[in-house]
């Protein structure tokens, strides 16, 4: 063993990469990085084994290859027109090694940095393709979709024309019930790479139902109802991401109070007293305004709550003396509104479709960078009008979930 001393000398010019460095410190997100800080096929090499891969394993290099087409579809099909597919350098598209573009990515200079950025982009949905893919949770999602929608259809019932919550005694009818059974492959990465951290742990409405009533002191009565039977408890509602921008629960208190003996002494269903009710509570109420999600439009209202529930999985190398099931928590969202928010929902900023537009672009522009994006700009102005693309496939093709 060569003795050890102290020096700072290296096999090379002594710098920093500040940005880089600034990064790590300071934690910016790796989809926000304009550059990596590799030398070369070597340092990638490295790169990828402490990223998790083994790349001494026969599959590994199959994985990163399919990864690779993947993420270059993707852009393609998300980000850009037909027209301009050809923009992106082959050696990006089609390098000998996929790890080359880690070393692409890190290279500065007049005639490689369009190789540089075009690289660096792929290489950001990769990396959301890998977190994706190496998700346990998604991994046992059937048996977590089985467990949630088991507890939510022991309160949702259908009678064969419209749907009801119940909690065994109080029984409220629902004007749509929507439920989501998972976001589609595409849809989770392109969420992710419109978030600041894009992990696939931070995707919290794999799975979720709406519940629409036909006014906003129903979807009052739905929380006491959900409540009641035990699905939304103190400890099992992620505080941190519930949403409520539809009810004014001061002044609700106050009208239901008003009103309370009358719903206690209808014999029927109160319909046309929660309408009165509602009627007040629009003229008293404030406007909810706590949204944190930058895609939501003005006029879309609900009450958001995100709920983790205990998910039991059998240990597939459990010893004898395994007597339980190994558990995790899964969150799933349980969203309430009421028919004039959900109208309002429909169309217009509030739409689910404009929502998905403002996502997409945010990714886009992320995933490319301001850079990049100015440089695809000034390639449309060098085309002829004619073969200029009237609209990128990002615009037309919808992308499902919200």
């Amino acid at each position: 063993m060569s003795e050890l001393k102290a020096s700072l000398k290296s096999g090379g010019k002594f710098s920093l990469n500040w940005s880089y460095l600034n990064a790590i410190a300071n934690g910016v997100s790796a989809i926000d990085l304009g550059a990596l800080a590799l030398r070369n096929l070597h340092d990638a090499r490295q790169f990828v084994r402490e990223y998790g891969f083994d790349l001494d394993q026969p599959a590994t290099a199959s994985v990163i290859r399919r990864a690779h087409r993947e993420a270059v579809d993707f852009i393609l099909h998300s980000f850009l027109a037909p027209e301009q597919a050809a923009l992106i350098p082959h050696d990006v598209t089609h390098p000998d090694d996929p790890l080359q573009l880690l070393v692409y990515a890190s290279l500065r200079g007049q005639h490689v940095d369009v190789r540089r950025m075009w690289s660096c982009a792929v290489l950001k949905v990769m990396h959301g393709i890998f977190y994706i893919d190496n998700n346990l949770k998604l991994r046992h999602f059937h048996a977590i979709r089985a467990q949630v929608f088991g507890t939510l259809d022991e309160v949702i019932r259908y009678d064969g024309e419209r749907h009801y919550l119940t909690d065994g005694e109080v029984c409220l009818p629902m004007l749509h019930y929507d439920r989501k059974d998972n976001k589609g492959r595409n849809s989770i990465l392109l969420k992710l790479l419109q978030k600041a951290a894009y992990l696939a742990a931070d995707i919290f409405d794999h799975l979720g139902v709406r519940l629409v009533f036909a006014t906003r002191f129903e979807c009052l009565l739905a929380l006491r109802t959900l409540q009641r039977a035990h699905l939304l408890s103190i400890t099992n509602v992620d505080a941190e991401r519930t949403r409520n921008t539809l009810l004014d629960l001061e002044a609700a208190k106050q009208i239901f109070i008003k009103y309370r003996a009358q719903l206690e002494h209808s014999d029927e269903y109160p319909a046309a007293l929660l309408q009165t009710m509602d009627a007040e509570l629009a003229e008293l109420a404030q406007p909810q305004t706590r949204c944190d999600n930058p895609h939501s439009g003005s006029g879309f209202n609900s009450i958001q709550v995100t709920v983790r529930k205990m998910i039991h999985v059998q240990q597939l190398d459990a010893g004898p003396e395994q007597d339980y099931d190994v558990g995790f928590f899964f969150e799933y969202e349980i969203q309430l509104m009421d028919e004039a928010s959900y109208q309002r929902s429909l169309t217009g900023p509030a739409s689910h479709d404009a929502y998905k537009k403002r996502q997409l672009d945010t990714a886009r522009t992320r995933v490319f960078g301001r850079d990049l994006l100015r440089w695809i700009e000034q390639q449309k102005t060098r085309q002829p009008a004619a073969d200029r693309p009237a609209q990128t496939r990002a615009d037309a093709a919808p992308v499902t979930g919200r």
